[in-house]
C-alpha cells in the first residue's frame, strides 16, 4: 500500500502494537491511513490509529524492518484462520503448491496452534524446523507478494507432509493418502485426522452403522455430533440457515454452527434433536478430501476418548486413536497450543458463543479499565482461565472438566504457556468460591506459593460479571443468571438466581425453591429423580407415583430408596438451579429419564417444541419462587396435551417468571437494565422468549455473545470482579 501511494519510511512489528513512519504529503497520508482501514485483511481488528508527526531523517523507500521487543509489552496473536481463497486456487495452479495440503499466506493459515513466543517470527514458531526452499523464500522476502512474512509459509518442496498408516500399510504421497482415505470413508470406516489444532475422527455421516460404530468405539453414547459438509450449498440442503448464520458459517473463523435441521442425516448424528451441529471445511485437507469423498457430508469430532482433551501428540494418538479408528492421517510439524473446534449458534439474530477456541482464541476482551496482573483460574467444568494485561482479559481456549486428569494437566500446561507467551505474572488470584472445586485448590497453592492475594468470588456474581465486562457495563444491573450448580453464600446449592449487583457487590433479590438432590451429583445424571423430587417436596405421599408413566419404569426398590433418603435427608444437598428444574419436567414428560450427556434433558425438552404458542403455566414469585402449580398443571396437560405443546408451555412460564422479577426488582430499585447469563441462556427458545418480554416491557436487556453464557465465561467474570476488589 506504501508502494501504491508514493510513500517511503518503513514498519515494524512490535510487541506494543504495529509502528508505520511515512514521509509525504498530508494529503497523501491521510488517504493510505484510510485504506489500511479499508483494505485491511478480513481476520485483522484494527483497533485505533493514533497518527503523530515526528522528526525523520528522510527516506529514498519504504521497507519492513525487523521485529523489536519491548519489556512487559505484548502485541495481539492472531487466531487460526481457515484457508483463503487465493490459496484455494494456488492447489490448482501455482507449479510448486498444486495439490500441497499445507499451503498458505498472509491473509490463513495456522497461527496460535503453532506459536511459541512474540513477536510472531517463523523461529517463533513450529515451522522453524522446516528450512525455506529458494522459491519460498523469495516470496517471503518479496514486499509486494501475498505471502510476504507469512511465518508458515511453505511448498511442496520444504514444507510439512502428510502420512498415511493403517494396520497393513503406510502412505506418503498425498494423491494416494486421499483416494486411500476416500475408500475408507466409503466402506464404512473411521480414520483419524490431525487438524490445526488437534486430531479429530472422521466418518461418514450419511452412514447410520459407521456412525454408531464411531459412538460406541469413542464412548459416547449420545452427545451430537458434529458435521463437515463439503460446501455451502449442501449445508442449505440439511440445514436451515438466514443471512446472520450463513455470513459466520462462511466466515474467516469457521465455526461449528448449530443449525436448525431441515433434512436428516445418519440418525446417530443428533440422535433425534432436531439440531445439526455444522461446519464448512477450513483446510486445504478438507478441500482436497471433499474431491474424492463419496459422500457430501462427514462427522468430524474431537478427536479423544469420552471427557478428554483432544489428541496434538503424534505418538499419544496413534496409541489411543487406533483401537477407536481404522486407520491414522497425521503431519510433521507440531501443534503447539491444542484448540478444539468453537461451537456457536445465533440467538435472536446475533451469535452466541457456547464453545471459544480456534478462530477466536487469544483474541482479547478489551475492558473499560485496568485488570493487570490477575490471574482468573475459571469453573470445573467448561473451564476456561483469563489473564490480565493492561485493560485486556486475555482469556484461554476451551480446557473442558477438571475432574478429568489428563484435562487438569492440560489446564495447568495451559496457564504456564500463556503466562510466557503474554509475559504474565500473577500478582493475585481470583477463583470460584465452591472450595472444592480443583481450580479453587490450585488457586490456594499459589496464594502460599507466590505470596499473592487470593479472591474467592460466588460462581453466579461472575456469570453477571462476564456479561458486564462483554458489554462495558459498570453500574448497577437486575442480574439473572440461570444454571445447573454454583456455590451459593449459604453453603447451598445455587442456580436460578436474580440479583442486584455491580462489579463489586451483589445482593440475591430472590431465587427458585430449593429442591433436594436425592444421591447428590446421581440426581444430575438421572432426572427422572430430579421428577420425583419436585413431586414428593410439592405433592408429598398424598401423590399417586403410580399415576405417572415415568415412574412405572423405574425400578420399585428404587423409589423407596429415593423416598427414603428424601424423607431422612440422606445424600440430598438442596439446589435451587434452574438446570434441575428443566431436567425434572423433561423426565416427566418422558423425553430424558436418564441423561448420557451434560445437559441432554434439557436439550431434548427445548428440541421438543415445534407448537408456537404463548400460553405459561400458573407459579409464584415471591422471595422464592414456587413452581408447585407450574408442574400441577404440567402434569394435569399430559393427559391431553403433546410434549411439543407442554414444553413450549413451560418455556414460556420460565420467561414470564424472568419478566415478573425483573419488574418487581425495577419497582423497588428503578434499575432498568436486565442482564442474562448462565448456561441455561444457551437455550434459544428461552432466551429469544425472554428477551421478547423484557424488550416489550421497556428493560434494556444485555447477553454474551463473545464469551460464553455457560461456565466457559466465569473466568472473564472473576477477572473484573477481583479488578475491582483487590486493594
Amino acid at each position: 500500500m506504501a508502494s501504491k501511494h508514493g510513500l517511503q519510511g518503513y514498519v515494524e512489528n512490535r510487541t506494543d502494537g504495529v509502528s508505520v513512519i511515512v514521509q509525504g504529503d498530508l494529503k497523501t497520508i491521510d488517504s493510505f491511513s484510510n485504506d489500511i482501514l479499508r483494505l485491511a485483511p478480513p481476520a485483522s481488528q484494527i483497533k485505533s490509529i493514533e497518527i503523530n508527526e515526528v522528526k525523520i531523517p528522510g527516506f529514498d523507500s519504504f521497507k519492513i524492518t525487523g521485529s523489536k521487543t519491548y519489556d512487559n509489552q505484548i502485541t495481539e496473536v492472531s487466531p487460526d484462520i481457515a484457508v483463503c481463497p487465493e490459496c484455494l486456487a494456488d492447489i490448482e495452479k501455482d507449479p510448486g503448491r498444486i495439490d500441497y495440503p499445507f499451503v498458505n499466506c498472509t491473509n490463513c493459515g495456522p497461527r496460535f496452534t503453532i506459536i511459541e513466543g512474540l513477536p510472531y517470527d517463523r523461529p517463533k514458531t513450529t515451522m522453524k524446523s522446516f528450512r525455506m526452499c529458494a522459491k519460498c523464500k523469495s516470496e517471503y522476502n518479496d514486499i509486494l507478494d501475498r505471502r510476504f512474512h507469512a511465518q508458515p509459509i511453505a511448498c511442496n518442496s520444504c514444507g510439512p507432509a502428510y502420512s498415511y498408516k493403517d494396520r497393513t500399510k503406510s502412505l506418503g504421497r498425498i494423491n494416494e493418502i486421499l483416494q486411500e482415505v476416500s475408500a475408507q470413508i466409503a466402506s464404512g470406516r473411521t480414520v483419524a485426522v490431525k487438524g490445526m489444532g488437534g486430531y479429530h475422527l472422521m466418518c461418514d455421516a450419511l452412514n447410520n452403522n459407521a456412525v454408531s460404530e464411531l459412538r460406541n468405539k469413542k464412548q459416547r453414547d449420545a452427545k451430537p455430533f458434529a458435521v463437515m459438509f463439503m460446501d455451502l450449498h449442501t449445508v442449505k440442503n440439511y440445514c436451515f440457515l438466514d443471512d446472520a448464520e450463513e455470513k459466520e458459517l462462511t466466515s474467516w473463523r469457521r465455526p461449528i454452527l448449530i443449525l436448525k435441521q431441515k433434512k436428516q442425516l445418519s440418525a446417530a448424528v443428533s440422535d433425534g434433536l432436531n439440531t445439526i451441529g455444522a461446519m464448512l471445511p477450513y483446510m486445504p485437507l478438507h478441500y482436497m478430501l471433499f474431491r474424492v469423498l463419496k459422500t457430501p457430508a462427514v462427522v468430524l469430532t474431537s478427536g479423544n476418548l469420552s471427557d478428554e482433551p483432544v489428541i496434538i501428540n503424534d505418538l499419544i494418538a496413534e496409541k489411543k486413536l487406533m483401537p477407536v479408528a481404522d486407520s491414522i492421517l497425521s503431519f510433521n510439524r507440531q501443534i503447539l497450543n491444542r484448540t478444539d473446534d468453537s461451537v456457536v449458534r445465533f440467538i435472536d439474530r446475533k451469535i452466541t458463543i457456547i464453545r471459544r477456541s480456534r478462530g477466536f482464541v487469544p483474541r482479547p476482551v478489551d475492558l473499560k479499565f485496568n485488570v493487570e496482573g490477575i490471574l482468573a483460574l475459571g469453573a470445573e467444568q467448561k473451564n476456561s482461565f483469563s489473564l490480565g494485561r493492561g485493560n485486556q482479559a486475555v482469556m484461554s481456549q476451551y480446557i473442558g472438566d477438571l475432574k478429568n486428569h489428563a484435562t487438569y494437566d492440560f489446564f495447568i500446561e495451559s496457564i504456564d504457556r500463556f503466562s510466557k507467551l503474554f509475559r504474565f505474572k500473577p500478582r493475585c488470584i481470583a477463583c470460584d468460591l465452591h472450595p472444592d472445586y480443583l481450580s479453587t485448590r490450585l488457586a490456594e497453592e499459589l496464594e502460599k506459593e507466590l505470596k499473592i492475594p487470593l479472591i474467592r468470588i460466588q460462581h453466579h456474581h461472575a456469570h453477571i460479571a462476564s456479561c458486564m465486562a462483554e458489554n462495558g457495563i459498570d453500574d448497577e444491573v437486575i442480574g439473572v443468571s440461570l444454571d445447573g450448580t454454583g456455590f451459593g453464600t449459604d453453603g447451598k446449592i445455587w442456580g436460578g438466581e436474580f440479583m442486584i449487583a455491580d462489579l463489586k457487590n451483589f445482593k440475591r433479590f430472590s431465587g427458585f425453591d430449593y429442591i433436594p438432590l436425592p444421591g447428590g451429583e446421581k440426581a444430575i445424571e438421572e432426572p427422572w429423580r430430579m421428577a420425583f423430587s419436585y413431586i414428593h417436596k410439592y405433592f408429598g405421599d398424598s401423590f399417586d407415583f403410580n399415576s405417572m408413566p415415568l415412574f412405572g419404569i423405574i425400578e420399585k426398590k428404587k423409589l423407596s430408596l429415593i423416598r427414603e433418603a428424601l424423607d431422612k435427608k440422606i445424600n440430598s444437598p438442596e439446589s435451587s438451579g434452574a438446570g434441575r428444574l428443566f431436567d425434572a419436567v423433561s423426565a416427566i414428560l418422558g423425553l430424558c429419564i436418564t441423561a448420557r450427556f451434560d445437559s441432554e434433558a434439557p436439550m431434548r425438552l427445548e428440541s421438543a417444541i415445534n407448537d408456537e404458542t404463548n400460553d405459561f403455566y400458573p407459579f409464584r414469585a415471591e422471595k422464592t419462587i414456587l413452581f408447585s402449580d407450574t408442574l400441577k398443571a404440567v402434569i394435569e396437560d399430559m393427559k391431553h396435551k403433546s410434549a411439543s405443546v407442554i414444553s413450549a408451555k413451560f418455556h414460556n412460564t420460565v420467561a414470564q417468571v424472568i419478566l415478573e422479577v425483573s419488574k418487581q426488582i425495577r419497582k423497588e430499585t428503578s434499575i432498568n437494565k436486565v442482564l442474562l447469563s448462565g448456561g441455561v441462556f444457551q437455550n434459544k427458545y428461552l432466551l429469544e422468549k425472554s428477551l421478547y418480554l423484557l424488550n416489550r416491557n421497556r428493560f434494556k436487556v444485555f447477553t454474551n455473545h463473545i464469551v460464553p453464557a455457560n461456565d466457559g465465561g466465569i473466568s472473564l467474570g472473576q477477572l473484573v470482579i477481583a479488578s475491582k476488589t483487590r486493594r
